[in-house]
């Protein structure tokens, strides 16, 4: 997978070359590129921002250098897989709190794209137009997301959490694939928080590990962890639970969420 991301601080991005992400660039699974906004600046003060129209506070990011930019960075690319339907464009991602949030559904179709391209807005955004202009003219599909009900002072920080929301998914990034659908979120309990986890020695400072996790009787530790992640949902994402589709929860999934004090029948979708 090839993924660009524009800035102004291209120093931001350097912690991507740590842990898995850096090792996945080193051995060739991702190539991430780090693009200077102000390479497209062509005056002799390489400014890119200016007074917003209609006047107001802050500053906005001025079109023609992102429109250069992201015009120079787009693959060619087949638009769409016949097989799967998965488009083959690349993905113009630009992160805002003004956008859709970011998922762990959306990290799995990203990572299915050949590239990813994330435009790192400042101040008070980038000009509106450079999203019309993107969704007209060029050969991407665009995405306006957002990280989280917060506002950052930039693009960056998201830029790097979906970055490594995305690049773990794809083959070869984890060492041990099947940690993948453990794992909140994951593939494995969907729509569920993760349980929680334990480790040696069996007894720290008088809080011992749950004698389940040491029984090594399979189905039980399964039931117990699907328990757990029953219970740490519905306490702290309830909205999570009242989400799942119908018939996703068994009599047991009902009786473990009732005596928590959450009521779901089967109905329920």
């Amino acid at each position: 997978m090839r993924i660009d991301v524009v800035t102004i601080f291209p120093a931001f991005l350097e912690p991507t070359r740590l842990s898995l992400l850096g090792k996945a660039m080193t051995g060739g699974l991702v190539d991430l590129r780090v693009h200077d906004l102000r390479d497209w600046a062509h005056d002799r003060h390489r400014s890119v921002d200016d007074t917003p129209a209609g006047g107001g506070a802050g500053m906005v990011m001025r079109p023609e250098p992102w429109a250069l930019a992201l015009a120079s960075l787009v693959t060619e690319a087949d638009l769409e897989r016949p097989e799967t339907g998965v488009s083959d464009r690349p993905l113009l991602v630009f992160p805002t709190p003004a956008g859709e949030l970011f998922t762990q559904r959306q990290a799995e179709q990203w990572a299915r794209r050949p590239q990813l391209i994330f435009a790192c807005g400042r101040y008070e955004g980038i000009d509106q137009r450079v999203l019309d202009y993107a969704r007209a003219e060029l050969p991407v599909d665009v995405a306006e997301v957002s990280i989280g009900d917060y506002v950052l002072a930039g693009g960056e920080s998201a830029t790097v959490v979906m970055t490594e929301a995305v690049t773990r998914l794809l083959p070869g990034v984890v060492g041990n694939p099947e940690s993948l659908t453990e794992e909140s979120h994951g593939l494995g309990s969907p729509g569920l928080l993760e349980y929680p986890s334990y480790t040696k020695p069996q007894d720290w400072r008088g809080y011992p590990v749950p004698e389940v996790l040491l029984s090594g009787h399979h189905a039980a530790i399964m039931r117990w962890r699907r328990d757990q992640a029953l219970l740490r949902t519905a306490r702290h994402r309830p909205e999570l639970i009242a989400a799942l589709p119908a018939g996703e929860l068994d009599e047991h999934d009902l009786a473990v969420l009732a005596e928590a004090g959450f009521e779901r029948s089967h109905d329920e979708g």
